[in-house]
Parts: structure tokens; sequence; C-alpha cells
């Protein structure tokens, strides 16, 4: 499908930037946090986005921001429905806020699809984060070589990490006047602004402590970090659109439900989208609603992350009688990673204890011995293409699935392992796949399942 028209719209100054660092575990995440939260506490309509395929720091960003966040990948996605999504959602926001993913410049292939990439097609400024724990004035040479490695950039500011002492700032201040980046500020070294970590990402799973640290970040961070000279430094015209919405091949009057709770969270903003093209959404929780919505004739299950909720999804017979009768009954499905696992026989946590699922796929997921996979994913089936990426560490064992006729590769046009499984009308994969600027993906697998 082509992507719609975009409508040209006014313009107007107002700040704009990416949040970028030399490495992952800088802070960006953590600095994003905060400031989400602070300008929103300003009363300004803040709009955050994020570089990559990641689903955790969304998340996080919309409970921050109050408003949804959305992913910026030019690897899933053109860079014209970037360009449109970023332009859409930004037109009626007082600030954009794009966190950035990894290093500045790490893509797929060499700075293909990276931060910096993102930065260049928008026009937006670039603030890093750098971690200064145990660095002064030899951060000079570092943001020297970040503002100038690349001229398709503007490296504007810099925001120094865990910096103990004003002292401390003192040298990194005069490093940043030297090279020509403003400084504005620093977070202390401080525990309470430490974010569990979960597997690759941020916990999701712990709201209330994760609430408390956003709210300590917005408090202090003003004390530290010049908020207003951000926003001055990086207020900037940059193109703004007014995209029509991408309609689906068969729209349609189904009734989609899709799992979301807290074992249940990966998913697209802009995916929920397309999908609302082919039927009205209604959310429901494998974890603790009792069946399906009623009349359901499309399921969604995401991914998430089941094994850290398997002894209660496992005790809710209710929820996972009513999906395996829909099932055996020839109801459309399709589930992703989390949802996959959750439609299995079984779920082996990472201690070795097995708690019975749905049992609508043969086979089951063990998290014992864990190794992770993660890559960019490109699925080719019957001529159409679409691309998304897999992440997991647990490993499907002793199945009988069979593997529909598509053909998967990596970011590099390499043939990865991982398929996409039909049982019945049921579709599975450990992929993740981004629908959001194309439904024809929808449209397919619903034909399909006639």
């Amino acid at each position: 499908m082509e992507m719609p028209e975009v409508h040209a719209a006014a313009s107007s100054a107002k700040s704009q930037f990416l949040i970028a660092a030399p490495s992952s575990g800088s802070g960006k995440t953590t600095l994003t946090l905060g400031l989400l939260r602070v300008l929103a506490w300003r009363g300004l309509t803040v709009q955050p986005f994020k570089c990559g395929p990641d689903y955790l720091d969304t998340h996080h960003h919309t409970q921050a921001a109050g408003r949804p966040s959305l992913n910026l990948d030019l690897f899933m996605a053109s860079a014209t429905h970037a360009q449109a999504t970023y332009a859409r959602y930004t037109t009626a926001a007082d600030v954009a806020v794009v966190e950035g993913v990894m290093g500045l410049f790490d893509g797929a292939d060499r700075m293909q699809g990276s931060a910096a990439a993102v930065a260049e097609l928008l026009g937006i400024s670039v603030v890093l984060v750098v971690n200064a724990r145990a660095m002064a004035y030899s951060v000079a040479p570092l943001l020297f070589g970040f503002k100038n490695f690349y001229p398709g950039i503007r490296l504007v500011g810099a925001i120094f990490n865990f910096v103990d002492t004003a002292s401390h700032y003192h040298f990194l201040r005069e490093a940043c006047e030297d090279i020509g980046v403003t400084a504005l500020g620093y977070l202390p070294n401080n525990p309470a602004f430490a974010i569990p970590s979960r597997h690759l990402g941020l916990s999701i799973d712990t709201d209330i402590q994760y609430e408390a640290i956003v709210e300590a970040l917005a408090e202090t961070l003003p004390d530290t970090v010049d908020v207003e000279q951000l926003l001055a430094v990086t207020s900037a015209l940059a193109p703004v659109a007014e995209p029509v919405l991408p309609v689906a091949l068969k729209p349609g009057n189904r009734r989609i439900a899709v799992a979301r709770d807290a074992a249940f969270t990966f998913t697209y903003h802009q995916n929920l989208q397309a999908l609302s093209q082919f039927g009205e959404l209604t959310y429901f929780s494998p974890l603790t609603d009792k069946q399906l919505p009623p009349g359901t004739d499309f399921l969604y299950l995401p991914g998430g992350y089941p094994e850290l909720f398997a002894a209660e999804l496992s005790a809710n017979t209710s929820m996972r009688t009513s999906i395996a009768a829909y099932c055996a009954a020839g109801g459309v499905a399709y589930a992703e990673c989390g949802g996959l696992m959750y439609l299995g026989r079984a779920i082996v946590t990472a201690q070795g204890e097995s708690f019975p699922m749905a049992g609508v796929l043969p086979g089951t997921t063990s998290m014992e011995n864990a190794k992770m996979t993660l890559g960019y994913r490109a699925l080719t089936w019957s001529g159409l293409q679409v691309k998304g990426h897999e992440f997991h560490y647990s490993r499907l064992e002793d199945h009988g699935l069979v593997a529909a006729p598509l053909e998967v590769t990596n970011a590099k046009g390499v043939p990865v392992p991982v398929q996409v499984y039909r049982h019945g009308n049921v579709w599975a994969s450990y992929m993740h796949l981004y629908w959001g600027e194309d439904s024809a993906f929808i449209a397919q697998l619903l034909d399909s399942s006639k």
C-alpha cells in the first residue's frame, strides 16, 4: 500500500530535540522521563517519541508525559512514514522530545536507521547525554568528535550524568565552551534515580516504584538542568504536515479482542490504529478477565512478559478455557512472542517450574538457560514484505508446529531461523511485526484464514 497523501500545514517555532548518548547506559532514558514529567508539570503539551523498535521506553514515556509515545524506526518503516508520524503528533504539541537508541550513530548497518539518521530526517537538534562519572575535561574531544563527525546533524547541547559536585561540572562546562556546545546542566549520582532493568530494557512491572522515581527526578532535575535554556537552544521551525491516516485494504466491522495488561504490553500505537480500521478494538486482560469479549472474531495476543506472570495466567483457568474454545472453533488469532508463549501448553520459568497455559499450540516455551535472541527481521509473504524485530529469551520446545510458507531474513538480508507458525486459523511467531504504515499484512492474514 502506498503512503497516504500528506498535506502541508503551517509551521511554528517550538522546542524539538533528540536526546542521544555516546553509548547505551549513559542515562538518556532516565533524563528523558524526568524531562517529560517536568514539561508536563509546567502545563506544556509534550509529545514523546522513541527511535527504534523499543516497547518499554514508549510505555514509560506515555506514563511520564500523559500522551502516547510513538516509535520512529527507519528499518521497520519508510522515511516518509516516520516524517508523517512525527508531523502528525507534533502539530498540536508545545514540545517534541525524541529519545534515541543505543549510541547516537549506531544503526542496523553503520548509521543506517540510527538516532542520528532520525535527527537528520526530521531536521531537529541533538542534545547529548554523557556519562561523566570518571571524566572531566577529557569530555572535550568526545564532544568535538560527536559534533563534527557527521555534518547532517546539529549537536547543540550536552547534559552530564553521574556528576557528584558542582566543581566536577565546572570542568565539564569549560569543555563545552571550548567546543562550542551549550552546557545544559547535569544529573547527580543519586540512587533514587535508578530505574530497575528487566532483560534488555527497563522494567515494566514495577509501576509504583517507577512512578516514585519519575516524581523524584522531576522534582530535582530543574535544580541542576537549565530547562529554560534547553527549550531555547532547541527551538526551531521544522517540517510540519497533516497526514491523512492510512486506509486498510479491506476495512471491516470485525470485533477485535486485544490482550492488554501487565503481562501483555508490547504494542505499537501505530499498529493499533491500523488494526482499528478492520473493526472495533476491545481490550481485555488474560490475567484478570474470565473470558474473551463477547462476539470476538479476531484475537490479537501481543508480546510482553508472560513468564513473570506465569502463575497468575495459569490460575485463570476460565480465560484459558475461553481462548482455547475460541481457537478450536476456528477463530482467527495472531500471537506475537509472549502471545505465542501463552497459547502453548506451558511456560517453564527460569527456576524450572512449569505452569499450564492455554494449550492451543503444541509445545512449551522455557526460560531455563535463557539466551537472548535479538535483531531486525524482514518477512516476505506472497509478494508482500513487512518488517519487525525479534527479541526474546525463551525458546520453543517439543512442538509439532508447521511453519507458514514465508521467508524471513535479518537486516542484511541473511535468512534466519524464526518462523511464522500456522495452526488452524491461529498464527504465531516470535517476531514483533510493524504494520502501522501498511495494514496489508493484517488483510492478508485475515484473507488467508478463511
